[in-house]
């Protein structure tokens, strides 16, 4: 069975506060975005993984697709061995997401091979154990997301018919580095609010990573200024980063990023 997990950007975030179990308390909504990796899952007699595209870093045990397996199959004896090969095309470690819509669709595809007629609510219980981000793959809709980024509201925000012009320099900021520069604090503005009126973004829907990230990184800050000097008419960074994304009215023209650059451009539907 294959699948195609896609990657999500974030609109506007805020880090409202340090919680007691060392998490933080956060405020974002959660776009999905046609960019993807390429996940097969089918039996085999013994459990393997294996992948292609860009490198993976970190020990297997660590891997998110082989945990959510474990999860399940620690829960069903019906799940079996599979074989599981990734393709991974999404940047790592760019704010984007990738490993946690692997493993969401890692457990949506187990779920229909083995028949375990989990509902959407159980598979999103199951992807909170493997990271904040995961529960928001299982619908895979316009989401706010609250607490740690586990509590999830559907929000009525669309970018149908827009461009969207995504840029990752390949910057690699860790988690540590992008909270260590943030102050918690509470937003000016209901996010909700701002999401209402697209007018107001490029003031008003704010990623509070971006202002120590940008200082740390000047080049992601440059990225930004050249979507907009390019004619977005919102430009930010997505997550912790270090992608940028800009949305514009009509096909971004003259957009000549460095070839070691990746870069993604797409209408949104």
């Amino acid at each position: 069975m294959i699948t195609f997990p896609n990657a999500k950007i974030n609109l506007g975030l805020h880090i409202l506060g340090k919680r007691s179990d060392g998490f933080h308390e956060i405020e974002s909504c959660l776009y999905p975005i046609p960019l993807t990796d390429a996940l097969e899952i089918i039996p085999s007699p013994a459990l393997t993984f294996s992948s292609s595209g860009n490198a993976i870093p970190g020990a297997e045990a660590d891997n998110l697709i082989l945990r959510a397996y474990q999860l399940l199959a620690n829960d069903f004896p019906e799940v079996s061995p599979v074989a599981v090969h990734l393709h991974k095309h999404i940047p790592i470690g760019a704010g984007l997401g990738g490993g946690s819509s692997d493993a969401a669709f890692a457990l949506q595809t187990l779920n229909r091979m083995f028949d375990l007629a989990l509902s959407d609510q159980k598979l999103a219980e199951y992807a909170g154990k493997l990271g904040s981000d995961c529960p928001f793959f299982i619908r895979n809709n316009p989401q706010l997301a609250r607490g740690r980024g586990e509590m999830l509201e559907e929000v009525a925000v669309s970018l149908a018919g827009n461009w969207l012009f995504l840029v990752h320099p390949g910057i690699h900021v860790s988690t540590a580095e992008a909270y260590a520069g943030v102050r918690p604090g509470p937003a000016t503005k209901k996010l909700a609010d701002v999401l209402a009126n697209p007018a107001s973004w490029k003031q008003e829907l704010v990623n509070d990573f971006e202002k120590s990230i940008f200082a740390n990184h000047p080049e992601i800050a440059r990225i930004k200024e050249r979507l907009y000097v390019a004619g977005a008419w919102y430009a930010a960074m997505s997550g912790s980063g270090s992608a940028v994304v800009g949305l514009f009215a009509g096909e971004p023209k003259n957009l000549n990023f460095p070839s070691d650059y990746f870069c993604f451009s797409q209408q949104l539907s």
